[in-house]
Formats: structure tokens, sequence, C-alpha cells
């Protein structure tokens, strides 16, 4: 689990992003495709999408008002779409191979400061 925080409306949040939630935000965006796709079948899903951005809102401490709801829904699903990308970049075979022969590049660390 990642503990990652946000920031919303000048108040700050931490976001506990595991396959959970994760999974959860996948779902809303398909949700969302699926009622931009096809408005007319917006009332069958409308209901799927507010019970999925409650689940959502469970993931985040502290509670999230209902005014800061929209943007820390937009922060999870900005969050988990940077993640997925990062995981992906991981993945691919030149990046695998260029960590193997390169372990150290694997992390940036910082330098310790000479006193």
């Amino acid at each position: 689990m990642i503990i990652q925080e946000i920031t919303v409306n000048g108040k700050k949040f931490n976001l506990r992003l595991a396959d959970q939630s994760i999974m959860e935000a996948r779902r809303l965006k398909a949700l969302y495709n699926a009622a931009y796709e096809d408005p007319e079948s917006f009332e069958e899903v409308s209901s799927a999408i507010s019970n999925t951005i409650n689940q959502l809102a469970t993931y985040v401490e502290p509670e999230v008002s209902d005014s800061d709801l929209d943007g820390v829904i937009q922060a999870i699903m900005k969050v988990v779409e940077e993640k997925s990308k990062e995981v992906a970049e991981l993945k691919k075979p030149e990046t695998s191979e260029k960590l193997r022969k390169e372990p150290g590049k694997a992390h940036k660390t910082r330098k310790k400061s000479k006193k």
C-alpha cells in the first residue's frame, strides 16, 4: 500500500493507494466513459458512478467534505493514472534491462550535504 498526499482547495489529504482503490478508480473511469459514449445510458450508470465515488472517498483521510469531493476524485484519478504509467514504464523490456544493468539508477537518491 502506498500513501500519497494530495492537495485540494488548499487542504491536504492522504490517499491510501492499494489494489482495491486502484480498481475502483479504473472502474469509475470506465463508467464515465460509458456514460460519455452513450448519454442515454447515463441514468443506468449514474447510481454506479455515485457508489464508486463514495467508495473512493473512503480511501482518503481526513474525511472529504461535499465541497471538496469533486476535486479529490479528480486528484485520485490523476494519481492512479500517473502510477499506472510508472508501472507500465517499469514493465517495458528496455527499462527492465537498463535497471538490471545499472541497479544504482533504479531509484533517485539525495546526496548528503558535506559540512
